[in-house]
């Protein structure tokens, strides 16, 4: 089981708030417009920090956005190393956040098992739910009088 290590998750949160002012106040490139940064991961040494966002322009890419922040990836770094009093700021990695399209995906595929079962039920002719009527069987239970 690895173990949880607290200063590595304090340094993601505190990098998570930093950029998220920066990006909105400090960069101006049009290509970043208006993200939301989901998540930071920083390596166990430190050295790299893996950042999710989110584009909320349906007109950006996800890919056009992180080249956009990949430009501005130094830029970032040296404000972070001003608010972070760290010897070492970590490398900015930028990747797009999957986690709403996998969940869209699972809820459409949980969406299509549901109407299968409706489908299934309403063609045998009960409800969703209601329990099958119990198959007769031969064995006697010698318990029962």
């Amino acid at each position: 089981m690895p173990r949880d290590f607290q200063r590595s998750r304090r340094i993601e949160e505190q990098i998570q708030r930093l950029l998220v002012e920066f990006i909105r106040r400090e960069v101006k490139d049009p290509r970043v417009g208006l993200i939301t940064i989901t998540a930071v991961e920083v390596s166990r040494d430190l050295a790299h920090a893996k950042v999710f966002f989110l584009p909320f322009d349906a007109t950006r890419s996800a890919a056009e956005v992180g080249a956009a922040l990949t430009s501005a990836a130094g830029f970032l770094r040296v404000h972070l190393k001003k608010a972070l009093a760290m010897r070492h700021v970590p490398e900015l990695h930028f990747a797009p956040d999957t986690t709403i399209d996998h969940a869209v995906q699972l809820s459409s595929l949980i969406n299509a098992a549901v109407a299968s079962d409706v489908e299934r039920a309403s063609a045998v002719g009960r409800q969703v739910g209601e329990p099958s009527a119990p198959e007769p069987t031969d064995v006697v239970d010698p318990l029962l009088p």
